[in-house]
């Protein structure tokens, strides 16, 4: 029968971290049958965290990052290869090489990829790169090792800054252009996001905020330049677009599932849902591509790219997905996610953005050694550790308590004067579509059949 342990075919899209990880738990938890991993890459997986800090800091090859195997996972790996479409009614997922693969179980984790530059004649200039894969990273860091004049860095998130960083330790010469008010901000609100520019300017770091790249430049097939909103203008030899992610979903336009721009909807089980807002029993997703309830932050529909993320809900995909109903458990890991940039170590629990007001607990912006804590409408949502990481799993255990916020007494150092001040995020109320799309993410604009009994 399908879903049993000791049978069944499951196959998983997605070749990387999240698909690795659920493959090794359905064998942990005693899967016999058949699995297929496709991988549209052609290496074995590899951990992509260390591509924007080792490896540019030339610390570590980039083929040297492979994920270690914690079991072996008798799969049949078919990488290489491209899923272009599932058919949910025959039970198939289609690949560019022509195969059609069946399953009883299928696990989506296909990820993100690079957003591109918007205009593809100049995105196609040499010197004009992205960093997401194992070959964006040998390129760039071969870029870097060659001792540019000065690299053009497009977009200050947590990628870009890290990028920066690894410039500026090697010698280079960057300039980091943030149409935003300051680095980070889309991801830690305004406060630390203050705190960042500060700390990027303090390493040499020519930060532009408030403008946005108008034309990148080129002469012969090179990248030359790039000319700015305001009006200003440099010269560069390396440009790298650091514009966040865009989620691998358009394979699956036409199979009924609720896929869109924002991701793959699923429910707390990582059971995906189809268009109509009906959970499917066959279909999973996990990791980056997903869009998932929490309980702790509204029940919004989530999209995380975060490492511990995509290793907790692949492991509960898995074990879902080979398990009869009452046995089923829900994702609901606290989100946790870390970075290394000029000197600092930043690390996070829950989710800064789901807040409207952040106080610093610990530390201080001056020292630069410090713990703020997010909260919404009253109680404790997220925090972010600068230098200070050890003080985060008591802040966790107040997230999932859903302790009050500000914060009471219990961290050694809190100051006394310590006020809460508008943390400057996106509104959470507009973290997720609308309540007409909110499940689905089916947009209003296309025509939906109705299916009526009878039918």
């Amino acid at each position: 029968m399908t879903g049993e342990r000791d049978g069944g075919r499951i196959v998983v899209v997605g070749a990387s971290l999240a698909g690795l990880r659920a493959a090794e738990a359905l064998r942990e938890e005693g899967f016999t049958g058949s699995l297929t991993l496709v991988g549209e890459e052609p290496h074995l997986p590899y951990d992509r965290p260390p591509l924007s800090k080792q490896v540019l800091l030339g610390h570590a090859r980039a083929r040297d990052v492979g994920l270690p195997a914690r079991r072996d996972i008798d799969a049949r790996w078919k990488l290489g290869v491209r899923a272009v479409g599932v058919d949910p009614a025959g039970k198939q997922v289609l690949l560019d090489d022509g195969e059609r693969l069946p399953f009883d179980r299928l696990l989506i984790a296909t990820g993100t990829r690079a957003r591109p530059w918007p205009v593809p004649a100049e995105a196609a200039l040499d010197g004009v790169l992205t960093l997401r894969t194992r070959e964006d990273a040998e390129l760039l860091a071969e870029r870097l090792d060659a001792g540019p004049r000065r690299v053009l860095v497009i977009g200050a998130g947590f990628t870009g800054s890290e990028i920066a960083s690894a410039c500026r330790e090697r010698g280079i010469e960057v300039t980091v252009a943030e149409r935003g008010p300051a680095p980070l901000v889309g991801a830690l609100g305004g406060t630390l996001g203050a705190f960042a520019a500060t700390m990027q300017r303090a390493h040499g770091v020519d930060l532009r905020c408030g403008v946005t790249v108008t034309a990148l430049k080129g002469r012969n097939g090179r990248f030359t330049g790039a000319g700015f909103s305001d009006g200003g203008r440099i010269d560069a030899d390396v440009a790298v677009v650091a514009l966040g992610a865009v989620r691998n979903t358009e394979w699956l336009a036409g199979s009924g599932l609720a896929a869109g721009p924002r991701g793959l909807a699923c429910d707390a089980g990582c059971r995906a849902f189809d268009m109509y807002g009906i959970v499917t029993d066959d279909v999973f997703v996990a990791g980056d591509v997903a869009r998932f309830p929490h309980p702790l932050f509204e029940y919004q529909m989530l999209s995380l790219e975060h490492w511990g993320n995509a290793v907790a809900q692949a492991e509960v995909a898995a074990h879902n997905m080979i398990s009869p109903g009452p046995l089923r458990r829900p994702h609901l890991t606290v989100p946790a996610f870390w970075s290394a940039q000029f000197g600092l170590n930043i690390k996070s629990v829950g989710v800064p953005t789901f807040s409207d007001q952040v106080v610093i607990a610990q530390g201080s912006l001056r020292e630069g050694r410090l713990i703020a804590v997010y909260g919404y409408r009253g109680r404790i949502t997220a925090a972010v550790s600068v230098n200070r990481a050890k003080w985060l799993e008591h802040y966790q255990r107040l997230i999932e308590t859903a302790a009050p916020f500000p914060p009471g007494p219990g961290a050694a150092d809190l100051p006394e004067a310590a006020v809460p001040v508008t943390s400057d995020v996106p509104d959470p109320r507009h973290l997720s579509h609308g309540p007409t799309v909110a499940l689905t993410g089916h947009l209003p604009d296309r025509r939906l059949t109705l299916v009526r009994p009878g039918d």
